[in-house]
């Protein structure tokens, strides 16, 4: 289901909670979704009941990836990653980094990709609210950049 804003989605989270969901969140801009996108969101349904996506909005997308991306709008993006089985909602966020939107979530679970290394800047915020950071198996040979890149080459 797609959330339209921070309220609507804090009123469904602690809604969800009251009814003793376990909530995972993830983050990302999800720009072309592929296998490595997929298998990546089933492994985080798996921590819990709900799994929450924050997706990135198109001027977010912008200053993280370049003035050329992303290729596929934000509406786009949110209706295809809304069809997905593992994901039951979605909702869009225009900061860097998803430090505001976890404490709208406060999730027990907040899941990156195995390619991440380091501290992140929303482990803080994780932490605070009693959640966990898990990380999990980035799959080799799987990226929207790559699948760019290699459309280009064409």
């Amino acid at each position: 289901m797609i959330l339209n804003s921070y309220k609507e989605l804090s009123d469904t989270v602690k809604s969800l909670k009251k009814d003793g969901n376990v909530i995972v969140s993830t983050n990302g801009c999800f720009d072309i979704i592929h296998k490595g996108h997929v298998q990546y969101l089933q492994e985080a349904k798996k921590l819990g009941d709900i799994l929450i996506v924050g997706l990135n909005t198109d001027s977010s997308v912008k200053r993280l990836k370049g003035e050329d991306r992303p290729i596929n709008d934000e509406m786009s993006r949110m209706i295809v990653m809304d069809a997905l089985r593992s994901v039951d909602y979605v909702v869009l966020f225009e900061e860097d980094t998803p430090i505001e939107l976890l404490k709208n979530i406060e999730p027990r679970f907040h899941v990156k990709g195995g390619d991440y290394s380091g501290a992140l800047p929303e482990s803080e915020v994780i932490e605070k609210g009693g959640g966990e950071l898990v990380f999990v198996n980035f799959i080799d040979g799987f990226s929207s950049t790559q699948i760019i890149n290699k459309m280009k080459e064409v």
